[in-house]
């Protein structure tokens, strides 16, 4: 069984009044139609809807509109200004790479000449140089032969010398007695021009 508490308020029978909201029982509870969809109420409804129209209306034309309609403007003046920027940026980059391409040609064209300089000038020397070695082994070579010529003759005259000597040495032996030395120096004159 279902006990009710004692605070529990009690509904008031029909005709009635409440206590607590002064309405008499069943008076809220009415049958009637729902409030929006009641014809009695459509001129103030339509009114209000015109009036709400009316004000969203006007907040949307004097406030958000210019607002987003600005929003959209400067978007619009940044996204040209950025381009405006990058095609010239995009020129600058153009002309440098064009230059750094003409300044590159100009040095390859420098270092071709340079290297061609260097290499004539690198021969030059190097012709210079064969040339002073072969000057100077000229010389030496003609020293080397006047020399040579001083020793064979010096050896020519010794010759004669020892050639002197050398048939005296022979005669005295084989005769027993000295030749004199003119008549030796006469005898290897006159054979040495036999020989030659």
């Amino acid at each position: 069984m279902f006990v009710t508490p004692a605070y529990a308020e009690e509904v008031p029978a029909e005709g009635q009044t409440h206590t607590e909201t002064g309405v008499p029982g069943e008076a809220g509870h009415g049958g009637g139609v729902f409030p929006p969809f009641d014809q009695t109420t459509y001129p103030s409804q339509l009114l209000w809807l015109v009036i709400t129209f009316g004000l969203f209306y006007v907040l949307m034309q004097k406030v958000i509109v210019p607002r987003v309609g600005g929003i959209l403007e400067n978007r619009h003046d940044r996204i040209a200004q950025d381009l405006d920027e990058a095609s010239r940026l995009k020129s600058e980059a153009d002309a440098a790479i064009e230059t750094y391409e003409r300044e590159l040609s100009a040095a390859k064209a420098k270092a071709g000449q340079i290297a061609s300089s260097a290499r004539d000038a690198a021969k030059a020397k190097a012709d210079a140089d064969r040339a002073a070695v072969e000057a100077e082994l000229a010389g030496k070579l003609a020293a080397a032969e006047t020399r040579i010529a001083d020793i064979k003759a010096k050896a020519f005259a010794e010759v004669d010398t020892i050639a002197v000597d050398t048939v005296g040495a022979i005669v005295e032996q084989l005769i027993g007695a000295k030749a004199t030395a003119a008549d030796i120096k006469a005898a290897v004159s006159a054979a040495a021009k036999q020989g030659a």
